[in-house]
């Protein structure tokens, strides 16, 4: 038996940013300010060590002994960083993460809205409308209720600004493919809106990179099959294909040239398989999945499900999720547009087995939570999934109480799914908690007696690691030497440079050195003769050490705990 089918009704413009798409964004926004007021409170927004460092690398452009672009680095993409910028100027705002939230929360609102709109006109194009509404508010409330999700756009994490540029692409795109056969305006600015977000998006995240790579594509095989078409659009899928490919021009562009490596960022030494090669043990894998793509591909796919449910209902969010691409790809052929939103299953099964991206689970070896917030990368195709196998089931009742019990289920199951998740604690905010413990102890200890300093002084320190210290005392970064004041374009070495003389020489250019141990700074002081202050021991993490450069400096008392 098939659903019904219903004649198609006028719809409004998908292209205007009606009422109710601006509703699903206010009520989204509403979430979000609860939410980060409910995080702040309890001190939550700083846990992840990458939120830290997102904030603190756009703090550096302006605040810096070398300011300047260059401070952004390799090996996170700009975009988020330069977004952060205008509300870290504030000291307030740098140092209780405020600054780094303002961009995830509007991101997070924006996703809903476009989750919401990339629904409705899909299914609005395969019945009446109503059906298409109710499954859009559907798909924006699986999307905007996930507990994970509304922790994470507390915070400067980038997953939740990616994931509404990611969104917002392929609601573009699906326009362009339902528009182009008029070859007018609308398909134009759809396909160019496509290629904003694109750009957007390849400079956020590197899942942005195959994003833009299929809908690229895609689009190509679009415009060589309809030549007439082609013709009509030219213009506009010419600036579509500059705008997809850009930003990793650009980003290869600028490692060549800064970097004389135009891979920096993928195997240089902060990158990810740098990083995990250096804790290897050598003969046997790195992490579950290196070079075994089942293995990558079930460990992914499990962080998904750990961010949608607990228990069995991971199970029925697999069952969704593969349920959602048979009905696209044998029933609902014209909706293929939907299903770039399962590109992360791809890219992050490459990255797992092939680029040194380990992701650890609680419920699986080695037991313990490491990038496990990367399965929340599949949030918009369990939501369009969801929403789509509803829609098709509305087409089936011929009754309003027939309608409203599929709707009723629907949003139950979902209820129970997310309860269980507020039970138990989202994920993603244990994986930060527990991760964030030892580090914070060592960094508020620290934060603290570096507090007592004199309030002029500078200091050397190494701040790949503990960038946080500096951030709870509240001490400006320009105050500090560090590796970030290394001029990168000196390959091998830059023995002129800042970080290099004061390494070499630390009492003719700062007052005060912090080392920890095992790290660059503790290595060049090894070779000095300082005077210890005091010595910080936190369980987990190395020992930290401040050493004054002048012994006619009076030392500060350490602290008594």
């Amino acid at each position: 038996m098939k659903p019904r089918r219903t004649q198609r009704t006028n719809v409004a413009p998908a292209s205007r940013w009606d009422r109710e798409t601006a509703l699903v964004a206010q009520f989204a926004a509403c979430v979000s300010f609860i939410a980060f007021v409910f995080y702040l409170q309890h001190g939550d927004l700083l846990l992840y060590g990458d939120a830290v460092a997102h904030i603190n690398i756009a703090r550096r452009v302006f605040d810096s002994r070398t300011p300047g672009l260059l401070q952004l680095g390799t090996v996170w993409l700009p975009l988020p960083h330069l977004l952060m910028i205008p509300f870290l100027l504030s000291s307030a705002a740098w140092q209780s993460g405020i600054g780094g939230s303002i961009p995830s929360m509007i991101a997070y609102a924006m996703g809903a809205a476009g989750i919401f709109r990339l629904v409705r006109g899909a299914l609005s194009a395969e019945s009446q409308p109503i059906p298409a509404r109710i499954a859009a508010w559907l798909s924006a409330t699986i999307y905007a209720a996930n507990p994970n999700l509304i922790y994470l756009q507390t915070t400067a994490m980038t997953e939740p600004l990616y994931m509404a540029f990611a969104i917002w692409a392929v609601a573009y795109f699906a326009e362009f493919v339902r528009d182009r056969s008029h070859a007018d305006r609308a398909a134009s600015s759809s396909l160019i809106k496509c290629g904003l977000c694109l750009l957007a998006a390849c400079f956020t995240r590197y899942d942005g990179w195959l994003l833009a790579a299929a809908v690229g594509i895609a689009s190509s095989i679009m415009m060589l099959r309809d030549k007439q078409n082609f013709l009509a659009l030219r213009g506009a899928f010419a600036k579509f294909i500059f705008l997809a490919v850009a930003a990793p021009a650009f980003w290869l562009a600028y490692n060549a040239i800064i970097y004389r490596n135009p891979l920096e960022f993928a195997n240089g030494p902060y990158s990810a398989r740098a990083i995990e090669q250096k804790t290897a043990t050598p003969g046997s894998p790195a992490h579950p999945g290196d070079h075994n793509l089942p293995v990558a591909f079930s460990f992914f796919l499990k962080s998904g499900e750990l961010n949608m449910a607990e228990g069995f209902g991971q199970k029925l969010w697999v069952a969704v999720l593969l349920a959602g691409a048979v009905l696209i790809v044998f029933h609902r052929p014209k909706l293929w547009p939907l299903l770039l939103l399962w590109l992360p299953l791809l890219f992050y099964t490459l990255s797992v087995s092939y680029s040194g991206v380990p992701i650890f689970l609680p419920v699986w070896w080695p037991f313990s939570f490491y990038n496990v917030r990367y399965g929340l990368q599949l949030l918009p195709a369990f939501a369009v999934a969801g929403a789509a196998i509803v829609h098709y089931f509305l087409g089936f009742a011929l009754h309003k109480t027939a309608k409203t019990a599929v709707v009723v289920t629907a949003l139950l199951l979902l209820a129970a799914s997310y309860a269980s998740v507020w039970e138990a604690q989202p994920i993603c905010f244990r994986e930060a908690s527990i991760n964030s413990r030892t580090r914070i102890a060592l960094e508020t200890e620290l934060a603290n007696n570096l507090k007592k300093l004199p309030p002029d002084s500078s200091l050397l320190m190494y701040l790949g690691d503990h960038v946080g210290v500096l951030q709870q005392a509240g001490i400006p970064l320009r105050r500090v030497i560090s590796e970030g004041n290394h001029r990168t374009w000196k390959r091998p070495l830059d023995p002129q440079g800042l970080w290099e003389h004061a390494l070499a020489n630390p009492a003719a250019y700062v007052d005060y050195v912090v080392a920890m141990d095992g790290d660059p700074v503790a290595r060049g002081v090894s070779k000095q003769s300082l005077t210890s202050i005091m010595v910080i021991d936190a369980t987990g993490q190395p020992p930290a050490t401040i050493y004054w450069t002048h012994p006619v400096a009076p030392a500060p008392r350490p602290i008594q705990n």
